[in-house]
């Protein structure tokens, strides 16, 4: 007996389509399912963007184009080159202009560089950055604000006074024998008292009264942007850091942001280094010039040496002709004394003081840092001057952890 079939009836495949004549139209049942119509605008462009086929004729697909300036339009390369000119002048131009302000930049960063361990000592200590950089600012303005009440009076008063005496000490240098004769070939004393005497040391040093007030508008308005520069920078260092890292490859930033701490530190380190010189310059003389009896002169003479000290290679030497001068107007004992009492603390400050404070910051050879000061100084004046000896560290140190070890690889 036979199986029943299965309930589920097998569909008979589908009767082949008749040709359809040429040139009739499709019917609607046999047309391809096209893309929604909101497309069709953008398939449209599509088609119309499409890059154009080369402009070449069949079989010159592979022809090579020609770079050589010797088959260029000479109007067309002089014009680029005077417009590359043109650029490259208005740019050097600009920045000739913006040196002084681009002075004042580097001087604010390398300010707060050497006040960001202040700052870090009080962040580490749980008080936010802001509030330390409040803290250190407040300290430094009252600080200044009270040397500048106690001994402003008394430098302006002992420089009036030495101003006025100043005719009768140069006299009294006629009394050495040496001196007598020099001046008596040359009328050296009687030139300098003349001078002093003219009323012209105003006109000849600031170019008149109109000068010396800009000269004071210039420190005025300098200072004030140093002040604003140096907040902003130490508010701001570690996100300017970050910045300043962010600028290496992913794959050396570890090695960039060390390099950078590093120069920073020794930045940093090197201002905190010569704000400490000056300082110990300033306490030394003064201590000196009481012990040889020039007190009424000596927190005047002081502030001078400080603020010489700040000068790398020549400011103490500048410093300790001046003082020995005004000693030796007094007596030639105080004279000798204080020669020599200043000659001998600065080999002690070459050789001693300085090595321990910058022997972790600058590292820079003696030869290096003359070259760097001198440079500096014929670039940008005393602040390049200040500012070159830690630049031609950090140089050496790029030198020494960049380019040896890649000539060493090589």
């Amino acid at each position: 007996m036979n199986e029943p079939a299965d309930d589920q009836t097998q569909t008979p495949p589908p009767a082949p389509t008749p040709p359809r004549p040429a040139g009739s139209p499709v019917p609607a049942s046999a047309r391809t399912p096209s893309a929604p119509a909101t497309r069709n605008w953008l398939l449209r462009w599509r088609r119309t963007t499409q890059p154009t086929p080369p402009d070449y004729a069949d079989g010159m697909e592979t022809r090579s184009e020609r770079v050589s300036l010797l088959y260029r339009s000479p109007f067309y390369i002089g014009f680029f080159l005077a417009v590359g000119a043109m650029t490259a002048y208005v740019l050097l131009t600009s920045i000739a202009q913006l040196k002084d302000i681009v002075v004042l930049v580097l001087l604010s960063m390398a300010l707060a560089l050497g006040l960001n361990p202040v700052v870090e000592w009080f962040h580490n200590r749980g008080i936010r950055r802001g509030a330390a950089v409040l803290i250190v600012a407040l300290a430094l303005v009252g600080f200044l604000t009270l040397a500048g009440w106690a001994v402003v009076p008394v430098v302006t008063e002992q420089v009036q006074r030495l101003n006025a005496m100043a005719p009768v000490y140069l006299e009294n240098l006629r009394q050495n024998p040496q001196i007598a004769a020099f001046d008596a070939q040359f009328q050296v004393i009687d030139r300098i008292v003349a001078f002093l005497t003219s009323g012209e040391l105003i006109s000849s040093v600031f170019g008149g009264l109109l000068g010396a007030g800009q000269l004071v508008a210039n420190v005025i308005f300098s200072i004030t942007i140093s002040v604003v520069l140096t907040l902003y920078f130490l508010t701001s260092l570690p996100n300017i850091k970050e910045v300043i890292y962010q600028l290496a490859p992913a794959s050396r930033r570890a090695r960039a942001r060390y390099l950078a701490t590093e120069v920073f530190k020794r930045v940093g380190g090197f201002v905190s280094g010569i704000f400490m010189v000056a300082a110990l310059w300033t306490v030394f003389s003064f201590v000196l010039l009481n012990l040889v009896g020039l007190a009424q002169y000596a927190v005047a003479l002081a502030v001078v040496v400080g603020l010489l000290a700040f000068i790398p290679l020549v400011g103490t030497t500048i410093a300790i002709i001046i003082v020995t001068i005004v000693a030796f107007s007094f007596s030639g004992p105080t004279g000798w004394i204080t020669l020599i009492a200043m000659f001998a603390y600065q080999q002690f400050d070459a050789y001693f003081i300085q090595p321990r404070i910058s022997a972790r910051s600058v590292q820079v050879p003696g030869v290096l840092v003359i070259l760097a000061a001198v440079s500096g100084g014929l670039l940008l004046g005393l602040v390049g001057a200040i500012l070159a000896i830690p630049t031609m560290a950090a140089i050496l140190l790029l030198y020494r952890e960049v380019l040896v070890p890649h000539l060493d690889r090589t």
